[in-house]
């Protein structure tokens, strides 16, 4: 079950044969058990409805392969259970921990997409519920972007025993080193409960420190990619953006995604990326009391780099919130990647008013041949409102411009529903939109998620906040977005829903795919465009 001998040891992977049982783990000195059981759970049914079946991603656990790497480099034995790569049902999930063993599962729960670490409860619950109705004894602990945003939250559920608060690394390391009951006491950056006869305290102790700039290299030291399943070759249980692969279904396999730099320096107030970083547990916490960035040297991700290439990968997300950003750190990854010609398809994000015309020829040299930009909207008053800066419009068309004149493609992210929007704004935003016709456009219904400045908003206007994880799920059917000082919820997301089919029905766009990408491409985003979602909240 081997796959290939890198520039260092042999790399193990975990072949999945025609949904056959088995177990991704290593033996460690304690016996036959390991120490740490990694969870992705699947949440994918309920937060993409029918998109899920063929279009949606499906990415790599990013923070799971950190975590498990990190573990491993400490003499921890580990593994990774990738519930949605795989698909598993809960029987089969549970089937799966019970045979690894683990002295401790942890359900990691993040994702590139701002609500990921929201959404990713719906299946983490479940999964955790039907645990502990198996009757497995290893504690169940949290960690993700959720679980920092709203600990005890997380803990007062009967079905969590532990949860890790920020990213996770240090409280993480210290708590496999620890008998998991007692000594849950005197460890820094983690929340477990106290019960004293009838009543149950949920404890949040001292928090740990992130990872420093300093040590990034060394304690998170790389990606467990061996410990991921597949079904032929390594990632190939994973497919990339619809778009990444120019529309094209074949080419969305095999793919990855990482991260080169944690965090960002700004704070736009419907964000919650920076929540992992917060070091300090008052309630009144947000994302924008934690910005800041890491970066992992240039030589780390060139090692990581050629480990993909060398596994099969030309599909690759470069994750980070701002890698457009520090020229310093961004240009010497782009030079290795020219000169080592690993030929990655990739993406990454920027800003409107970080993106450096001059830098462009080497993004495109180095394959970087989509960049997403964070429009958001089309009036400059909803856009300042948000903290999303001061470049006006005139800049974003001169912006776009300039990409598309370098050969790189552009996804525009947009989002409907700030607290100042109107229809008229929002029809705004939606002719910039259709105005800019971008190679791909995401369209978002505005979401108060736990950990952003706007959750905090919300609460102190006393607006409603969704009833359930899939409320904050884009694209589910309970999607119940953010009102507006002027629109319900439901008017916002039926303006989304139909600014959405307007854009990709859209003759000149439909031209443009065919004209960038092929005739039969046109036809597969023909086919998305009939997938029409299901809402509860507009009455289906």
């Amino acid at each position: 079950m081997f796959f290939s001998l890198f520039h260092g040891p042999l790399y193990f992977f975990n072949r999945v044969d025609n949904g056959a049982e088995n177990v991704n783990c290593r033996k460690n000195w304690r016996g036959d058990s390991m120490d740490a059981f990694f969870i992705n759970p699947d949440s994918s049914a309920k937060a993409y409805q029918d998109l899920a079946k063929t279009f949606s991603a499906i990415e790599p656990p990013t923070w799971s392969l950190l975590l498990a790497e990190s573990c491993r480099s400490k003499g921890y034995a580990v593994g990774i259970l990738d519930c949605d790569a795989e698909r598993l049902s809960l029987e089969q999930s549970v089937k799966r921990i019970e045979e690894a063993r683990p002295r401790l599962i942890v359900m990691v729960l993040y994702g590139q997409n701002p609500n990921s670490g929201t959404t990713s409860m719906i299946g983490a619950i479940q999964l955790a519920r039907a645990i502990k109705e198996a009757g497995l004894s290893a504690p169940v602990c949290f960690v993700g972007s959720h679980t920092s945003a709203l600990p005890k939250e997380v803990l007062s559920y009967d079905c969590a025993d532990l949860i890790l608060l920020n990213e996770g690394v240090y409280a993480l390391h210290n708590l496999l080193a620890s008998n998991l009951k007692d000594d849950v006491k005197s460890i820094r950056g983690i929340g477990y409960k106290e019960v004293s006869g009838l009543e149950t305290s949920l404890i949040l102790n001292a928090p740990e420190r992130v990872v420093p700039q300093s040590h990034m290299d060394i304690d998170l030291p790389g990606y467990a990619w061996d410990l991921l399943p597949y079904k032929e070759k390594p990632l190939d249980l994973y497919r990339a953006h619809f778009w990444h692969a120019g529309f094209d279904h074949a080419k969305r396999t095999p793919f990855a995604a990482i991260y080169t730099s944690l965090g960002c320096q700004f704070a736009c107030n419907f964000c919650m990326i920076n929540i992992v970083n917060r070091v300090d547990s008052d309630d009144k916490i947000d994302a924008s009391h934690s910005r800041g960035m890491r970066f992992w040297s240039p030589e780390w991700v060139a090692r990581e780099m050629r480990k993909l290439a060398d596994m099969g990968v030309e599909t690759l997300r470069i994750s980070d919130e701002m890698f457009f950003l520090n020229r310093k750190y961004y240009l010497p990854i782009l030079e290795n990647c020219i000169e080592e010609e690993y030929g990655f398809n990739m993406w990454t994000y920027s800003r409107i008013d970080t993106v450096r015309p001059s830098a462009l020829e080497t993004f495109k040299k180095a394959g970087v041949n989509w960049l997403a930009l964070g429009i958001e909207a089309g009036n400059q008053l909803v856009r300042q409102e948000v903290s999303k800066g001061t470049f006006k419009e005139v800049n974003i068309r001169e912006v776009c411009k300039t990409i598309t004149n370098s050969d790189i493609n552009i996804i525009s992210n947009y989002i409907f529903g700030f607290p100042e929007d109107n229809l008229d704004t929002m029809q705004q935003t939606l002719d910039l939109a259709l105005e800019l016709n971008t190679e791909m456009a995401n369209m978002y219904p505005c979401q108060a998620l736990p950990g952003s400045p706007l959750y905090n908003t919300v609460k102190q206007k006393g607006w409603a906040l969704p009833s359930s994880y899939e409320g904050f799920a884009f694209l589910s059917y309970e999607s119940e977005p953010m009102q507006t000082n002027h629109l319900s919820a439901a008017e916002v997301l039926k303006f989304r829903d139909e600014a959405w089919q307007s854009y990709f029905t859209n003759p000149a766009y439909l031209d443009l795919v065919e004209k960038r990408f092929g005739a039969v491409e046109r036809s597969n985003v023909e086919d998305m465009t009939k997938i029409r979602l299901k809402r509860k909240l507009l009455g289906d």
